[in-house]
């Protein structure tokens, strides 16, 4: 029986663990026992969904009248019980799931044998497998400048547990994460600051869809500065720690002061413990080196996820994942299809996206045409208040090939997966329009772009 030894419970690790048991592997995972479910379930995806939820309910009381602003504290320390509630039932269950008939766990840590890339040391217990995968995500990193460790500089995972809201809030990066938090805690009452260092907030999305949310922050009261490099932290002794928060703009220093600061510049690899170079694995600052099989420079060892730098999403890790065990298997048929990963940033309004932007398709194929339709001009989203400057932007070549679908507004980040599924199956503007859509739905803004 082929014995497969799998480092971290996140969702890289746990699902794969659970598909490998089902094939007749023996399967060993290594985790502590407090983060099982990884950063995706203890400080990432689930909790700041949580506190999104939690922040857009707010949202609606206060705009219907039903919630003073005096009460939006108690609001934020409902929301953190809830969350921890939730990531407490989301634990049991994959605690459950790692019982599954053919898995073991060892509570501890892993790191490699020195020249024996197969074997692994958990505390005094030494395990050797054919195939072994690491999966052992990411951590917050910091801004190399003066003052990024100052006492009220907090990461993304400290964040989730603050047990107050601060009344000014600069948020250092203008991605996903920094975003998500300064949406949260400006329906929860703080004054918030992004600071972004790119020319544009979500420099991985679609222009429009960036410009549009930006603009909408706006409107909610939240400042945005980009362009803008964060030149050094410091806190003010003389004014009970203030913190001052210096950035370049247009060739001159400008200054924020916030009581708290978010670090929201991305994250690293985690590896450090690893004894990667002992066990001879390539690997640079960006995380460890893989091929289209997820398969390291050691042969029968694979890395997934966050560790290996290729794209920083939960359900990526878990695809990956399932990629290396296909190739461990000898399976090709049970990869799944890596070329179009759906990502979504749960602000208020939610944004997602898959495929190509309209400037990378413009890149690749020259002339593209470009689809879109508007919220404000469908019939459900009017009914349900939704927001009215939501856009769907579709990309395709001029024979109407989808290569790109980027959405702004309300259920953004469901809605996506329909052209996902178009785009994955060489799905044309012909195909989305034929398609016979439900009234009233948001989806038939799908359709309404399709048919422009």
């Amino acid at each position: 029986m082929q014995k497969l030894i799998i480092i971290g419970a996140g969702p890289g690790g746990y699902e794969c663990a659970v598909q490998a048991a089902r094939q007749g592997l023996e399967v060993h995972v290594i985790d502590s026992p407090e983060h099982v479910g990884g950063t995706c379930l203890n400080e990432g995806c689930i909790p700041t969904k949580c506190l999104c939820h939690s922040a857009a309910v707010a949202d609606i009381l206060s705009a219907e009248g039903a919630l003073d602003p005096e009460e939006l504290a108690d609001r934020h320390a409902d929301a953190l019980r809830r969350k921890e509630e939730v990531i407490g039932r989301l634990r049991d269950g994959v605690t459950s799931l790692l019982r599954t008939p053919g898995i073991t766990f060892h509570p501890g840590r892993a790191s490699f044998v020195s020249g024996d890339p197969h074997s692994m040391k958990v505390g005094e217990e030494t395990l050797t497998a054919d195939a072994i995968l690491i999966a052992t995500g990411s951590e917050p990193r910091f801004l190399p400048v003066p003052g990024a460790h100052t006492e009220g500089v907090l990461t993304s995972e400290e964040m989730l547990s603050l047990d107050h809201v601060p009344e000014r809030l600069c948020v250092i990066g203008g991605g996903v994460v920094g975003l998500e938090f300064a949406s949260v805690f400006r329906s929860f009452g703080s004054e918030v600051t992004v600071v972004e260092f790119a020319p544009e907030i979500l420099p991985a999305f679609d222009g429009d869809i960036a410009r549009r949310l930006r603009t909408a922050l706006k409107k909610r009261g939240i400042t945005v500065h980009t362009g803008s490099p964060v030149t050094a932290i410091h806190a003010d002794s003389t004014r009970n720690g203030e913190l001052h928060v210096s950035f370049e703009r247009k060739g001159s220093i400008s200054e924020i002061i916030a009581d708290t600061v978010l670090m929201a510049v991305g994250r690293s690899p985690r590896f450090q413990d690893l004894n990667l170079e002992g066990a001879g694995i390539a690997h640079t600052p960006r995380g460890i080196t893989v091929d289209e099989h997820m398969q390291t420079s050691v042969p029968g060892v694979y890395a997934v996820g966050d560790v290996n730098g290729l794209c920083p999403l939960a359900h990526a890790a878990t695809a990956q994942s399932f990629t290396a065990l296909a190739h461990i298997l000898g399976k090709p048929e049970l990869a799944p299809n890596l070329e179009h990963i759906p990502a979504a940033v749960f602000t208020v309004p939610e944004c997602a996206t898959v495929g190509l932007t309209e400037a990378k398709a413009k890149e690749i194929h020259g002339e593209v045409i470009v689809r879109k339709s508007h919220y404000r001009s469908n019939g459900r989203a009017l009914s349900c208040d939704a927001t009215p400057d939501g856009l769907v932007k579709i990309v395709c070549t001029p024979d109407g090939r989808l290569l790109g679908g980027h959405i702004i507004g309300n259920a953004a980040s469901e809605l996506i997966h329909e052209l996902a599924a178009h785009i994955h199956h060489g799905g044309t503007l012909s195909d989305l329009r034929r398609m016979v859509h439900a009234h009233p739905t948001l989806s038939e803004l799908l359709a309404q772009a399709a048919g422009e």
